[in-house]
């Protein structure tokens, strides 16, 4: 756990600090990736481009296992990861080798010939834990570059950056790939190519700053012994959270439905083309849920303010509910750009006010330790969703079926939270 008291000791510093522009800019280069890679580009360019001729279902199961390999990976090293980065003055080495490696193997997609999938898999599902991996020492890094005070603020830059960043590289490649005449390329497949390209120059050129102007603080903690002491710390906060109900019963359902609003994100843009829409009217939609979900995040956190977050996120969850069960019947190009709609009004809002109704569950005096197990937690989102999409897929061979089976999530993760507090209960036991 992070040394509150070496945090507060710090000097304060600006929010236009360069330490802390320089920390920001991060956000603003691996959200890139998040964006044209993992949201757009890749799984339009994995079932048309690399998996041509194969069958939907196949192709859905096989985009499917990759993210959920990308996802596991980082789930399973996570306790040793987060352990490494308290214990140790080496964040920013271990930021910059799981951002090489995502680096690397997003540009490597630049190479990858037509039909050769599984290569393609590969290299994206190793972009993912590189992506994944050094998100984990860059939120560490924030102790370092901001007094506890400030906290909230240079957090707060970071996300901002994070969207504007993504979401303008994301509408020039898709300018660039919906003109690709304009840019001297021979069709849309060389444009997207290049976007790969883009990324991971993105992604090193933004990263510049973080490596060369942040510094660590410090530590005088031993080096030994450090990975067992990840597990160990690992088992007694999984202990600690099972003393308090509420909490536990919060990560039950956080973990379910946080799992169906990934898995929509990751797996949309394959559902899209499974059903035969075009690949430019499948991006234009991406980026209504890029340009919406911002400001929608802002209006959902004062709406929970009126009437609560718990209350906030049934809200989400409802309509959720309704976006999977419309997009599992849709025919019509209108009726999936308002699903896109639906979902930039509401995925931003979930997961703010989940984060709020968490903090008013747990212990002030151990916020740190228990946010490090939501942090934990949230790493499994994304790994039972692609994986049930792409299973349910192949076994009815219909990707309608497949999108329907997410339903589960948000109806178990809502009867969960039944469990939970409201803001009145709260406010009682207060």
């Amino acid at each position: 756990m992070t040394d509150p008291v070496n945090n507060s000791s710090k000097p304060d510093v600006a929010w236009n600090s360069r330490r802390v522009l320089s920390w920001t800019l991060y956000d603003w280069a691996n959200s890139a990736f998040a964006t044209v890679v993992m949201a757009g580009f890749f799984p339009l360019f994995f079932r048309s481009y690399w998996s041509a001729g194969q069958d939907s279902a196949a192709i859905t199961l096989h985009l499917g296992m990759a993210n959920s390999i990308g996802s596991l990976v980082i789930v399973l090293s996570a306790p040793i990861l987060g352990a490494l980065a308290d214990q140790g003055s080496f964040k920013k080495r271990f930021l910059s080798l799981f951002a090489l490696i995502g680096i690397t193997m997003t540009l490597g997609l630049f190479w990858v010939a037509e039909g050769e999938w599984l290569l393609a898999a590969t290299l994206y599902a190793a972009a993912t834990i590189g992506f994944m991996g050094a998100n984990i020492f860059y939120d560490a890094l924030i102790v370092d570059v901001s007094p506890r005070r400030k906290l909230d603020l240079v957090s707060g830059l970071g996300y901002a950056a994070g969207y504007l960043g993504g979401g303008l590289l994301f509408a020039f490649c898709v300018f660039m790939v919906l003109n690709p005449d304009r840019f001297g390329f021979s069709g849309e497949a060389s444009a997207v190519r290049v976007a790969f390209l883009l990324v991971g120059a993105w992604w090193l050129l933004f990263s510049l700053p973080l490596l060369f102007w942040v510094k660590e603080a410090p530590r005088v903690q031993p080096r030994t012994g450090m990975v067992t002491g990840g597990l160990r710390q690992l088992v007694n906060t999984f202990h600690e959270v099972r003393r308090y109900r509420a909490v536990w019963w919060f990560l039950l359902a956080y973990w379910l439905y946080i799992d169906g609003v990934d898995t929509i994100v990751r797996m949309a843009a394959d559902y899209g083309a499974a059903l035969g829409f075009s690949n430019s009217h499948l991006i234009l939609a991406l980026l209504l849920i890029q340009f919406i979900g911002f400001p929608a995040a802002i209006v959902f956190g004062k709406l929970g303010e009126r009437i609560g977050p718990k209350a906030g996120i049934y809200i989400g969850l409802a309509a959720y509910a309704v976006i999977t069960v419309w997009g599992a019947l849709m025919t019509e190009l209108w009726e999936f750009f308002a699903i896109a709609v639906g979902v930039g009004l509401v995925q931003g809002g979930v997961q703010s006010l989940s984060r709020s109704l968490y903090a008013r569950l747990i212990p002030e005096d151990k916020a740190a330790e228990f946010f490090g197990f939501y942090n934990m937690l949230g790493k499994f989102a994304a790994v039972a969703g692609p994986f049930l999409m792409g299973i349910v897929g192949v076994l009815t061979g219909s990707p309608r079926i497949a999108m329907l089976s997410l339903l589960v999530f948000f109806v178990l993760g809502a009867l969960l939270l039944l469990k939970v507090p409201g803001r009145n209960e709260l406010q009682t036991r207060g």
